[in-house]
């Protein structure tokens, strides 16, 4: 059995697979090439950057696995691969931490202005010292604010976990509905046990102080022009799920008008060249999709990875 590991790999992952048997190629195979590589291979992995669709899978009669190592797997023809009978898996929780920590980075970076400063401070800090000091003298705690969180899956879920750890009242918008009961581990095992509120997406909008986003791309965005008005004068929202879910031109429009203080965006429209009026805004905080890139969670995406296509290739 040969499998393409397309985005890589952790070398955990790969050990386990390959002391199980199979051999393991982690060269990368650009996107237009794969059509006349992939079909040397029963798996290929994937993160969000190859991307598996029909005709490719049509290319590929050989192919038995196609897995996610993430959550989202919009960049995969799922159900085609499926009736196709290739099974298609992916590590939903491995990366759960991670992403949820980087959201918390982007509403630390916006309360404290630091996404501006970061940029003003070496062409002005020798000489416009007490000018910036004046600039960003008006930040905000995060603690007793209202943490909104769209999606209450995994990510959603350590989402609000942290939030409830800083002393945020969460509410969450879910298309169904969820578990609100949130258990708080601590690192001396006691374990705390607090409620979130599922409140309709309208009533999250008019409430949150800060929103975060954790919801899969459905082809049009979630949040636009006619959402931004029903927000919080002054909101902060990170997008940390897939670009599209949030409408850049109105987002720009609302940071503009000042109806959003700021936006932390790890996704993008057109990755891998976001439209260049988001990367030069000074009101917004930046980061080039790392919302899984941790050592910790590689790794274990790598062995979640591993054991998934190992009891795959077991059972077939």
């Amino acid at each position: 059995m040969r499998i393409l590991a397309n985005d890589g790999i952790d070398d955990r992952g790969k050990l386990l697979l390959e002391d199980a048997g199979f051999q393991v190629d982690t060269t990368h195979i650009p996107q237009d090439e794969l059509i006349e590589k992939l079909p040397q291979y029963d798996v290929i992995t994937v993160r969000s950057a190859t991307k598996v669709r029909k005709e490719l899978i049509d290319a590929c009669p050989n192919l038995k696995i196609i897995a996610r190592g993430g959550v989202g797997m919009d960049n995969i023809d799922v159900q085609y691969a499926r009736d196709k009978g290739i099974a298609v898996i992916n590590t939903p929780a491995a990366s759960s931490i991670s992403v949820a920590e980087l959201v918390f980075a982007h509403l630390f970076n916006g309360v404290r202005f630091l996404y501006d400063s970061q940029r003003k401070m070496p062409v002005e800090g020798q000489t416009n010292f007490a000018g910036l000091k004046k600039a960003y003298a008006k930040g905000v705690e995060l603690r007793g604010k209202t943490l909104g969180v769209i999606g209450y899956g995994r990510i959603g879920h350590e989402t609000a976990k942290m939030g409830l750890s800083l002393g945020m009242n969460v509410i969450v918008a879910d298309t169904f509905p969820v578990n609100t009961e949130v258990s708080l581990t601590f690192f001396d095992g006691q374990s705390v046990k607090f409620n979130v509120k599922q409140v309709p997406l309208d009533e999250l909008l008019q409430n949150a102080d800060f929103i975060s986003l954790h919801v899969p791309f459905l082809g049009k965005p979630l949040i636009g022009a006619e959402e931004f008005s029903k927000m919080k004068n002054g909101v902060g929202i990170v997008n940390a799920s897939r670009g599209g879910i949030i409408d850049e031109t109105a987002l720009l429009d609302s940071l503009d008008s000042g109806k959003v203080a700021f936006a932390g965006l790890d996704v993008f429209e057109n990755e891998p060249q976001p439209n260049n009026l988001l990367l030069t805004n000074a009101k917004i905080s930046l980061s080039p999709h790392i919302g899984a890139a941790t050592n910790e969670a590689q790794q274990r995406v790598g062995e979640e990875l591993a054991s998934l296509i190992i009891a795959k290739l077991a059972g077939s």
